[in-house]
């Protein structure tokens, strides 16, 4: 099992920028895949970025392609997903996550644990 330490959420303006981290322990790091999962009030928990377990691929969803951007770091143990060009429908909770077992892709079908959340809220 993995446990995580999220931060970097907060209130920012359109435009802003944030950058999110995951630091995680329990499991060897380097052993799996990460990502950023986001839920909105109201709407279904959504798979927005992800990174194989050595930082070599990476993929994104549309809505956030070309403004964010996922990395890792695995000698810190620690995912981070930066955000450029914050727009209101970026409001949401964010959750890193860490693929189970020996998965070095994170999906939504194999997610293993999950963070505690942090909220992210950007006004127009």
């Amino acid at each position: 099992q993995v446990q995580f330490v999220e931060s970097g959420g907060g209130l920012v303006q359109a435009g802003d920028s944030l950058r999110l981290s995951c630091a995680a322990s329990g499991r060897t790091f380097s052993n799996y895949g990460m990502g950023w999962f986001r839920q909105a009030t109201g709407k279904e928990r959504e798979l927005i970025a992800d990174i194989s377990w050595d930082g070599g691929r990476t993929t994104y969803a549309d809505s956030v392609k070309g403004r964010f951007t996922i990395s890792r770091d695995n000698a810190k143990n620690t995912v981070y997903l930066q955000m450029n060009s914050l727009k209101s429908e970026d409001t949401a909770v964010y959750y890193c996550a860490a693929a189970r077992g020996a998965y070095l892709r994170l999906s939504t079908v194999n997610v293993g644990d999950w963070g505690q959340g942090t909220q992210v809220t950007v006004s127009s």
